[in-house]
């Protein structure tokens, strides 16, 4: 039933992804933790965001741009080379606070988004995107206000930043079979992941002009920052943190 469960937050997220380019990724992220366990938390995410991402890349296919893909790729294949390497060595346990600490810290620091807002070399993003995607799984739409500034339209955007999004994740999933995770023991959630979000790449494609979505801004925040405190409270009652503090 939690695979279910899991499955249908998987449509709506990718759905809103597929509306605004943003935001479902971190979403779906966040009740990763609720349903599944630490070490298989990132590796499920990125097969699930693959399948979102490319099916995204699909559907808006007619509006693809390739100019600044290569420069974003150099810099993922360095990115996934760099930080790789340290994956082994952090306690994947720990992985869900990360990914908690990082969506507080993405939703209410001015001077963290100020700093990912400020890159403009798409090699930096490519790195950065990578990299911090093998920790936390979903960085955030680093490459999103860099190609607002290189397109006009909402639809190249959102396409190619799928296209982009979909690199970072396979990379990140190559690391991850080269760490011997394995996939096969989760294969009936993947599978249901990866319809899931396919379907909801194809509802957020044809509703993307058709509905009103600047609300989404107003309430994502508050939405990730109940699912990230509630991750943290889980954690501490884990690691039996609490009573340590009290």
């Amino acid at each position: 039933m939690s695979d279910v469960i899991l499955g249908i937050i998987n449509f709506f997220t990718s759905a809103l992804a597929g509306i605004t380019g943003l935001g479902g990724g971190t979403i779906l992220l966040g009740f990763m933790p609720m349903f599944l366990p630490a070490s298989a938390i990132i590796p499920i995410h990125g097969t699930t965001q693959l399948a979102s991402n490319v099916s995204r890349v699909w559907f808006g296919r007619r509006d693809l741009d390739f100019t600044h893909f290569r420069p974003f790729v150099i810099g993922a294949v360095v990115g996934m080379a760099f930080f790789g390497m340290a994956v082994k060595f952090v306690k994947l346990d720990l992985i869900p606070l990360f990914i908690a600490i990082y969506i507080l810290l993405t939703q209410w620091s001015s001077t963290v988004n100020r700093l990912l807002k400020s890159f403009e070399s798409f090699y930096l993003i490519g790195f950065l995107q990578t990299g911090i995607g093998l920790f936390v799984g979903a960085p955030g739409p680093l490459h999103l206000p860099l190609l607002m500034k290189k397109y006009d339209n909402n639809d190249v955007v959102v396409t190619v930043g799928s296209l982009m999004m979909s690199l970072v994740h396979v990379l990140k999933l190559a690391v991850y079979v080269a760490l011997g995770f394995a996939f096969f023991d989760y294969w009936q959630v993947i599978v249901l992941m990866v319809v899931s979000a396919s379907f909801g790449s194809w509802a957020g494609v044809k509703l993307r002009n058709r509905l009103p979505m600047a609300w989404v801004k107003t309430v994502l925040p508050w939405l990730l920052t109940v699912i990230a405190l509630k991750i943290i409270y889980d954690n501490a009652v884990k690691f039996r943190w609490i009573g340590v503090v009290f």
